[in-house]
Order: structure tokens, then C-alpha cells, then sequence
């Protein structure tokens, strides 16, 4: 059983900086793809961002480029998401995922099976 426990949310002023982790239980994280995800009050989930296995490679929806950066420590079973310069409209519940075949469909919500309960992200204006 693969289990994700995130954790860094909180409550922070537009500008202002937060990182997120994501801890993985299992013995083969280092193959995984990970995502974070998020979904704001009356909105569908969006893709965030996304890492492969190794590390070497990153995909961030538009909407945060230039502002997130996703990382990982395969020692450490965890991912992050460094989150620079938020906005008002970057608050949402962010859950990390889990795509146990390491595949690169970074984007694609249904790649992953694994999903943590989420933490909440709030950016006051």
C-alpha cells in the first residue's frame, strides 16, 4: 500500500513564498512520477506540476511557470513544490500523486493511481 502524506500549507499574504511536501511510503518511489495537483472552491482539480522518476525532467501548467518549482529526494521518498511570488488565486487544496509506471504523461490526472488527502493553500490579497 503506497500512502502520500502532504504537508507546508497555511496561510500566506499575496508575494509571499510556501513549500510544500509530499511524503511516500513504499520502497520503489524512486521510480515513480509525481504530480501536484489542486482544486480551488467550486472548481475542478487542475494539473500543478510534475516530475519524473529520475528527476531530470519537470512540466508545470502555464498558470504557474516561472512562480513553482517541483522537486524531489529519492533518499528521502519525498517530493516538493516550492511555490514563489502567489497570488490570491493560487489557493486551493494542493494534493500530491503517485504514477507507479513512471509514465510522462505529467498532466493527465488519471495516470496517477495514488493520491495524498491534500493540504490547504490560502493567499490573501
Amino acid at each position: 500500500q503506497v500512502q502520500l502524506v502532504e504537508s507546508g500549507g497555511g496561510l500566506v499574504q499575496a508575494g509571499g513564498s510556501l513549500r510544500l511536501s509530499c511524503a511516500v511510503s513504499g520502497r520503489t518511489f524512486s521510480t515513480y512520477t509525481m504530480g501536484w495537483f489542486r482544486q480551488a472552491p467550486g472548481k475542478e482539480r487542475e494539473f500543478v506540476a510534475g516530475i519524473s522518476w529520475s528527476g531530470f525532467k519537470t512540466y508545470y501548467a502555464d498558470s504557474v511557470k516561472g512562480r513553482f518549482t517541483i522537486s524531489r529526494d529519492n533518499a528521502k521518498n519525498t517530493v516538493y513544490l516550492q511555490m514563489n511570488s502567489l497570488i490570491p488565486e493560487d489557493t486551493a487544496v494542493y494534493s500530491c500523486a503517485a504514477d507507479p509506471y513512471g509514465s510522462t504523461s505529467f498532466s493527465r490526472s488519471s495516470a496517477y493511481d495514488y493520491w495524498g488527502q491534500g493540504t490547504q493553500v490560502t493567499v490573501s490579497s
